[in-house]
């Protein structure tokens, strides 16, 4: 594949710890949730609860989706860089290099940030589709769709778990006609230049660490490893690579709405020196104008709320202005007298 352009690749490293931690670390599993089984109702609120993020199996999305997007996804980041840059900047949608956002975060990755809705208008950011943009267009509607369907069934599935009702109480903010959901295709390229930097033990940053604002992120990728989350004892565990499955993550709002029983966790993505990978995430996101705020139906007894009210408008727009690795949630957190 093309590369991107160089800037001084310095800034794109994460430095090994300066006195290495020599007791051996020992990572806990994955969770591994099979949609099909009775059972998963409640692997999927335990994994929420533990770990904030989790794989699933038996989703029900047809291969052939997944794999006409990758390799329509392939295609276009094979293009000249003058090419794919007809379909940029990303304002807010569109192709953006190297540049996450506009508070100074970059990363060694491209990518295509697009509206989830399926009558959005993809002519302007998919101008970098020399032949058939349309074709493209179909093929994201067809697995955004999909995958939309998916992510609403975990949320029902939590919700019978945790005897909420209505059991859409979740879902119907991403079924919502003016849900504000979006869809993102990621391309880590081969850095072979830092290839010496990685036997050092340094590594070169694709995403930097972060949390994700919205309800639930939906991840897929190809078989190239790189995605990171954060444990609670601040360790850094690598996610191994599974093109089969979907990855889960529990977003910023599902923890509120939850009055914190679920974990948005911290992940990133490091690239490496030989291989590319491509990733594709659905973020479902609420309406601008829905308030955000933790169910009553879940609050016990006498239980504080751990977060101010706030419409994701509100949110997004912090979330926005903020860097990649800031808590953005501690604005909107209630601070407990002692």
């Amino acid at each position: 594949m093309v590369a991107l352009s160089k800037p001084p690749i310095e800034q794109f490293f994460v430095k090994p710890p300066t006195k290495p931690n020599t007791t051996p670390l020992i990572f806990p599993s994955i969770p591994l949730i099979d949609l099909s089984k009775p059972e998963s109702k409640h692997q999927l609120v335990k994994a929420c609860q533990d770990f904030g993020f989790f794989k699933v199996v038996n989703h029900g999305v047809p291969k052939k989706f997944i794999n006409k997007l990758e390799s329509e996804a392939v295609k276009f980041f094979s293009s000249p860089l003058s090419v794919k840059e007809k379909s940029g900047p990303p304002y807010p949608f569109g192709y953006g290099n190297k540049s996450i956002g506009r508070n100074g975060d970059v990363g060694w990755v491209e990518y295509l940030l697009l509206n989830a809705k399926s009558d959005s208008d993809y002519e302007r950011y998919l101008s970098g589709f020399q032949e058939n943009p349309e074709i493209f267009q179909g093929v994201v509607n067809d697995y955004v769709t999909a995958v939309k369907k998916m992510a609403c069934e975990i949320l029902e599935l939590l919700a019978d778990e945790m005897n909420l009702q209505p059991r859409n109480v979740f879902s119907k903010l991403l079924m919502d006609e003016e849900s504000d959901s979006v869809f993102r295709v990621n391309h880590y390229p081969p850095c072979p230049e830092f290839q010496e930097n990685e036997r050092n033990g340094r590594k070169l940053v694709g995403f930097g660490e972060h949390t994700d604002p919205q309800i639930i992120s939906v991840l897929r990728s190809n078989n190239t490893s790189g995605l990171e989350i954060s444990l609670r004892d601040g360790s850094w565990m690598s996610v191994p690579a599974d093109s089969d499955s979907f990855f889960i993550n529990v977003g910023d709002s599902l923890q509120v709405m939850t009055n914190g029983r679920f974990k948005s966790v911290k992940h990133r993505v490091v690239a490496n020196s030989k291989k590319s990978r491509v990733s594709m995430i659905y973020f479902g996101g609420p309406p601008l104008s829905e308030k955000i705020a933790p169910l009553t139906s879940l609050m016990q007894g006498e239980e504080d709320s751990l977060y101010k009210e706030f419409t994701w408008f509100e949110y997004k727009k912090s979330a926005f202005n903020s860097r990649l690795s800031d808590n953005r949630l501690g604005l909107f957190e209630k601070i407990v007298a002692s």
